[in-house]
């Protein structure tokens, strides 16, 4: 019997507009990182965010790095950043040689806690180490208290990069993820909700800022006839033919969305029910892109651990994944410092070591998911068994 065919957490989903955009480019020569589907892109994304100016660049990675770099975080500032999250929200406070600070989820979000954040910065006050910025990450598709964590930064005078890499798409009180702090950041890496196979894209309402964006991503190279450089510089320019295949991508953004968030009812349907599972919640006034349908496991009461499903699933060629691992556990980052939730309760270390994400790309077909589903059952199932087997 042939293998069944592997069902990936989250793989790319073209929408057939594509090509055309790439002949284009090469119709017309364009395919450097500069050109007129750049432009477009910038514009289309940022009228669609409902902001005054967007910047294509290589990555969402790149874009974090350009907000630090236009925050002026220098060696030896702070950054206080999510902990839950994917290392590259972190890895460019490093590039600059500042100090992260990492603060912890709460549990209606799964995001930064507005507790552990105000704790953190009363230390800070009290160090006289005030951040020079904070770096608010939208995990899996879900926005983060952004007014109440707005509040704490703007009592301190600290400025937000909010890092709506999962989130485009997303809302929160009826306003785009991504666009509420002095920088929002989005990313177009290849397992995203759309992709431009790598790329990402820096936000703002400070249009003076993103051009400054555009002079650093361009190797700050200085207005003259001939290649003079008074400023460090990066290569982070998206080049015309991703943002090409962006343009296509951005048509169909809300299908996207709106298919992920039927795929993840589905799996509430069929699994919401089961004693010992429970779904990441939606925050009230908000809309989740549930770009990956994510869950806990409760293994006293389910009977299996995280790990056990997962790695059922993969007997199956089905891919899913642990939860982020906190960055305060990485060892990239041994000894930096870490605000918990509260005195006695981390959130991101308890999601870590009982979250999972299921497969949830838009491309899922109801029949493979179907059988991601039945896998779930048939390893429940059979802990359930041997449990009372042993009984």
């Amino acid at each position: 019997m042939a293998e069944p065919s592997k069902i990936f957490l989250s793989p790319p989903h073209m929408s057939g507009e594509e090509q055309k955009y790439i002949n284009e480019a090469f119709q017309t020569n364009w395919i450097a990182p500069l050109g007129p589907h750049v432009d477009a892109f910038e514009k289309e994304l940022a009228d669609y965010a409902g902001v005054r100016d967007a910047v294509a660049v290589s990555s969402g990675t790149a874009a974090i790095h350009l907000g630090l770099r236009l925050l002026d975080v220098q060696q030896g500032d702070v950054v206080f950043c999510s902990s839950l999250t994917f290392v590259a929200s972190a890895n460019p406070v490093l590039y600059q040689g500042a100090e992260p600070v990492f603060i912890d989820s709460e549990p209606d979000s799964w995001n930064m806690s507005p507790a552990a954040l105000e704790e953190a910065m009363i230390r800070a006050v009290n160090t006289n180490k005030l951040p020079k910025a904070a770096i608010i990450v939208n995990l899996y598709g879900q926005s983060a208290k952004m007014e109440e964590l707005l509040a704490i930064c703007n009592h301190y005078d600290v400025p937000v990069i909010e890092d709506a890499a999962e989130s485009l798409g997303a809302e929160y009180q009826g306003q785009k993820s991504g666009t509420f702090g002095k920088f929002g950041v989005y990313s177009f890496n290849g397992n995203k909700i759309i992709t431009t196979s790598g790329g990402g894209m820096l936000v703002s309402n400070d249009e003076e800022a993103l051009q400054k964006a555009r002079f650093l991503a361009a190797q700050a190279r200085d207005s003259a006839a001939h290649y003079q450089h008074s400023q460090i510089g990066n290569n982070y320019r998206m080049s015309n033919i991703l943002a090409g295949v962006g343009r296509a991508q951005l048509k169909v953004l809300d299908e996207r969305v709106s298919a992920r968030q039927e795929i993840f009812l589905r799996y509430k349907e069929a699994l919401g029910n089961i004693e010992g599972i429970t779904f990441m919640p939606e925050l009230r006034n908000a809309m989740h892109n549930r770009w990956l349908t994510t869950l806990t496991i409760d293994a006293e009461k389910l009977g299996v651990t995280p790990m056990d499903i997962i790695n059922a699933l993969a007997d199956n060629s089905i891919e899913a994944r642990p939860v982020w691992k906190p960055l305060h556990l990485q060892p990239l980052f041994k000894g930096a410092k870490y605000f918990s939730h509260t005195s006695t309760k981390s959130v991101s270390e308890e999601l870590f070591n009982t979250g999972i994400c299921l497969p949830s790309g838009s491309n899922l077909t109801e029949k493979q998911q179907e059988r991601v589903i039945e896998s779930v059952f048939g390893v429940c199932q059979s802990q359930l068994k041997l449990v009372s087997q042993k009984r």
